[in-house]
């Protein structure tokens, strides 16, 4: 085969509509042409697989871009505009094209970044086979599905399969470059909002969905994956759906297949619904785990978690832990710029009071939070940069901003300039802290911290605190979600 020219490129983010947290092209650090291959050359990115695949073939690699933000509001138009655009123009003279996308993409002036994109690549591409690989909380919606020739989403949360879920979707997408087989994608949604909290694959219903498919998959359907939908999101459908990509000749039996998973995953609806205690409940119920345990005990303040548009400013969990007399926690990352410009200029050794967090306004959603005043010394102040040492996102440099030590005596506190997600010890160790010395480690994460703090830990306490990423459904209003839905409704 002569021709042998294929677009790879990479466009991820996870919308949550409620969050306060801009999403201006900045926030995506985006990189071009030579310089977005080099970013995913080596790296674990479904873009990493693609271009392996490519370079296998001996194919010229067409990368216009690739750009992540971590999640957060929607996307602003002309971000949305300029990314997409940068694709959309390099289509013309490909023979294939891969694309790396999250699936839940909201910006505000498209409430379906994903299909309205792939609408328009295949209308520059007519004919050219599309190959899309996407997060595991993609929000399916028809347009992504009408314009896509192979589609495979992760099988991991926390995902540690991007590259997998890559090489899959790349190796299908040649095979139709190459005239080998010829492709279709099928679905089936559901009306389901899933909790993200049980979306995991570690145990539980998802676990044994994912399992089913991949039994789907041994069975001789080429690709079959269950996405969980991201439900701080509103849009039309932020539901879990199921997909397969299936033989042009085996179309029916592909869409009997994903009925009949999606069939078993309504049955179990409620088990894709995390109903949280109160958060004194938790707090009190660590306490007890603290008692006699000789590691520390983890409370994941999920309610305000960066990697589902979280601001990680709110106080609500660490306030009622002081109240109740917890000690000996270490803290964070909690963002808050200006408390970190204030401890720095004070300097390591300084004593002072300072206005700690609930400084993003949420106002939106109902919520009026005031800073929490407290008076401690600063420990240690750095750049905030560390690297990964796994499992996830292993060897990647990681930067929070500036970052601070601040003890107020019943607990050490990392506050940092940016939000960020607790991958790993790093986050800690960045400002001297040794998180395995405490009684009580206190992240704003949901679940990326769990493979590397379980281990190390007494127990988990999940902690919902009022925040743009609570599980508590009845703190949002949804104007576009399609009704009847569960479990919004009783149906």
């Amino acid at each position: 085969m002569s021709s042998k020219k294929f677009l790879i490129a990479r466009l991820n983010h996870e919308t949550n509509t409620f969050s306060p947290v801009p999403t201006p092209i900045e926030a995506f650090a985006p990189v071009y042409g030579g310089q977005a291959y080099q970013a995913n050359k080596g790296m674990r990115t479904a873009m990493s697989a693609f271009i392996d695949l490519a370079e296998a073939e001996g194919a010229e690699i067409v990368s216009p871009v690739s750009a992540m933000a971590n999640p957060s509001g929607p996307v602003h138009a002309a971000a949305y505009d300029e990314l997409t655009r940068r694709i959309v123009e390099a289509v013309p003279g490909c023979d294939a094209i891969l694309l790396d996308l999250h699936g839940a993409m909201v910006a505000e002036n498209s409430s379906d970044g994903e299909g309205d994109l792939l609408a328009r690549v295949r209308a520059a591409a007519p004919g050219v086979p599309i190959g899309v690989a996407l997060d595991l909380h993609g929000n399916i919606t028809p347009k992504m599905i009408a314009n896509a020739d192979v589609m495979v989403g992760f099988k991991t949360y926390p995902h540690v399969d991007m590259y997998e879920t890559g090489e899959q979707a790349g190796r299908l997408l040649l095979e139709m470059w190459r005239g080998a087989a010829a492709y279709q994608v099928v679905w089936k949604s559901l009306p389901l909002m899933s909790h993200t909290l049980r979306s995991t694959t570690l145990s539980g219903h998802m676990r044994e969905a994912v399992e089913l498919a991949r039994e789907m998959e041994r069975g001789g359907v080429p690709a079959v994956s269950v996405f969980s939908g991201f439900s701080l999101a509103d849009i039309e459908a932020p539901c879990v759906s199921v997909v397969a990509t299936c033989s042009q000749g085996e179309v029916a039996a592909g869409k009997e297949a994903v009925q009949a998973l999606a069939g078993k995953i309504w049955e179990r609806r409620t088990d894709y619904i995390y109903q949280s205690e109160p958060l004194s409940d938790s707090l009190l119920r660590a306490q007890s785990l603290a008692k006699d345990a000789t590691q520390p005990v983890l409370l994941l303040d999920h309610g305000d978690n960066c990697m589902s548009g979280g601001t990680c400013d709110t106080m609500d969990v660490l306030q009622a832990a002081l109240e109740l007399g917890l000690s000996g926690m270490a803290v964070g990352p909690l963002c808050d710029p200006e408390a970190v410009a204030m401890l720095t200029a004070a300097g390591v050794g300084a004593e002072l009071e300072i206005e700690l967090g609930n400084k993003v306004s949420l106002e939106h959603i109902g919520l009026h939070k005031k800073p929490l005043r407290l008076r401690g010394t600063v420990r240690a102040v750095s750049d905030g940069s560390y690297t990964v040492t796994g499992p996830i996102y292993t060897g990647q440099r990681c930067q929070m901003g500036r970052a601070v030590c601040f003890d107020i005596g019943a607990a050490q506190i990392v506050v940092t300039e940016q939000t960020h997600e607790p991958w790993d010890l790093g986050v800690f160790h960045c400002v001297g802290i040794d998180p395995t010395r405490f009684r009580y480690l206190l992240l704003k994460s949901r679940m990326y911290c769990r493979p590397v703090f379980v281990p190390l830990s007494a127990g988990l306490v999940e902690c919902d605190s009022p925040g743009v990423t609570t599980s508590d459904y009845t703190r949002f209003t949804f104007d576009h979600v399609s009704r009847p839905v569960f479990p919004l409704d009783s149906i």
